[in-house]
């Protein structure tokens, strides 16, 4: 059987909001099979839950946001991409995360620093069936025309990859790979996507920080780019890591269905919103989707079976 997955210990980290700049701190902690991923507000007086699914998101506008039952005017919490990524990267299904503010830390601004983390606390096999959203039919969302047209796009596969196309018409971005695909039966997450970073532009700065919005963002956690090249003296990390990173953001975007994705996806110009729409998309039509396990492990695709590598 391949089984569902959890931590073997809890394990903590500090750090500050990209958007809030409060400092936040975050204890990820072992749940029971068929738990998911369960975010918990524990500042609050008395502390809410909020169960990771697509119908919880209620803002995706430069970051993912959650609430419970997707009730806007509940608790909430923002910028939960990269954690949710690295849980999918590393095959995690059951999860409480205890924070003690609003905003997911951004660490480093990628998922590298969560997959260490996930990694230090152990992965521990449950006793139970790891469940799999197999997508039975293509299910696309389209947004704008010409220039400014955006798409997302589901397919069947016996396996997860994902395809993604950037065109920012952007000096310093045009340098780098425009197009990525990564296949997690053949690639590694850890090593191919997780150090990716999220990236901003000076040109945006000051209207983000009207709205209240990039306060916590510095060189330290970001790719910061002026109009002409990228300012952080030790460079890029990935030759492409522009569109690595919106891989990443997918990766976590997509694992809010609540279990792994066994599909094809594709996208152009895609972001938070219209990865949401897609799976929407996809739960408002039952012929799109069945959930399947698998009794005998051989049988699931390669790169599931097997735990993650360390570092």
């Amino acid at each position: 059987m391949l089984q569902q997955r959890t931590l073997k210990s809890l394990t903590r980290a500090v750090g500050v909001g990209l958007h809030s700049g409060q400092r936040v701190e975050l204890t990820l902690r072992p749940a029971a099979p068929d738990t998911g991923i369960v975010f918990r507000r524990v500042d609050l007086a008395v502390p809410v839950d909020i169960p990771v699914n697509s119908t919880a998101v209620t803002d995706t506008r430069l970051a993912t946001t959650i609430s419970p039952g997707g009730d806007p005017g509940a608790a909430r919490v923002h910028t939960i991409e990269h954690l949710m990524s690295a849980c999918a990267g590393l095959g995690v299904d059951n999860l409480y995360v205890d924070i003690n503010a609003e905003e997911v830390p951004i660490l480093d601004g990628s998922a590298a620093s969560f997959v260490f983390l996930l990694q230090s606390a152990g992965i521990e096999l449950q006793r139970a069936p790891k469940r799999f959203v197999r997508i039975l039919k293509p299910v696309e969302v389209r947004e704008g025309e010409g220039r400014g047209l955006k798409w997302a796009r589901l397919e069947p596969y016996h396996g997860y990859k994902l395809g993604f196309e950037i065109d920012f018409g952007h000096p310093a971005v045009d340098q780098t790979g425009q197009r990525v695909e990564f296949d997690f039966s053949t690639g590694r997450y850890s090593r191919d996507i997780a150090r990716a970073r999220t990236f901003g532009f000076t040109k945006d700065v000051e209207m983000m920080r009207s709205r209240g919005l990039g306060l916590g963002a510095s060189m330290e956690n970001a790719i910061v780019v002026d109009d002409y090249r990228v300012l952080n003296a030790e460079g890029l990390r990935y030759d492409d890591e522009f569109v690595k990173h919106k891989i990443l953001d997918a990766i976590g975007d997509l694992y809010v269905i609540g279990h792994p994705l066994l599909a094809a996806y594709s996208a152009y110009k895609s972001g938070h919103g219209l990865n949401n729409k897609l799976l929407r998309a996809v739960l408002a039509d039952e012929s799109a989707y069945e959930i399947v396990s698998f009794e005998d492990a051989e049988r699931a695709p390669r790169g599931f079976a097997q735990l993650v590598p360390a570092w």
